[in-house]
């Protein structure tokens, strides 16, 4: 675990409970002697620009959490830098519930799922809508130009790979064809 994941994470509350169940001075010696984690690096950014989905959250002006399924292509969403992922925020359901969110709360938390090889990847940022005609044309997936309301982008605070213990390996209709062809 990164250093920076677990002070964001590890608030006084979340570290009475690990004291509670006896995993904290591990977790002490995580946040002291952890890699850096505020960057991305080329394994991120490959994982992340893989996906075809994540779950991105957001937090309301009430207080609640709201989550939210992101979807497109592979590599609809990818690293623009070591501290900046983007994508083009499409219309849908017309809700703007994130955004509005985003509106009063800038932080969000986002969760990139490889079911078939048990792999996830957690990330903590703060994200911002732009209008950017460069940026819009160079991430909106094609055929979905009309769509196109602005790019979101996310600056990294900080990412950890998750254990894969309890992930159930799916697989998309073309990773299973894949499979299919080679056995």
């Amino acid at each position: 675990m990164g250093r920076h994941f677990a002070r964001l994470a590890f608030t006084p509350a979340v570290q009475a409970e690990q004291t509670r169940i006896g995993s904290r001075a591990a977790y002490a010696r995580m946040e002291e002697a952890g890699r850096d984690d505020a960057t991305l690096g080329a394994a991120e950014a490959a994982f992340i620009a893989a996906r075809d989905s994540f779950t991105m959250a957001t937090v309301s002006e009430t207080g609640w959490p709201y989550i939210q399924h992101r979807g497109g292509p592979p590599g609809f969403i990818r690293a623009l830098d070591p501290h900046t992922l983007g994508f083009a925020e499409l219309s849908g359901n017309r809700q703007h519930i994130s955004a509005g969110n985003l509106a009063g709360n800038d932080r969000v938390a986002l969760f990139f799922l490889d079911h078939a090889r048990r792999r996830r990847l957690k990330l903590l940022g703060r994200a911002r809508v732009v209008q950017d005609a460069a940026l819009e044309a160079a991430l909106t997936p094609p055929g979905r130009e009309a769509l196109v309301q602005g790019v979101m982008l996310i600056a990294v605070e900080a990412h950890d790979w998750n254990c894969p213990q309890h992930i159930t390996p799916r697989f998309t209709a073309e990773e299973w064809a894949a499979m299919q062809t080679v056995a």
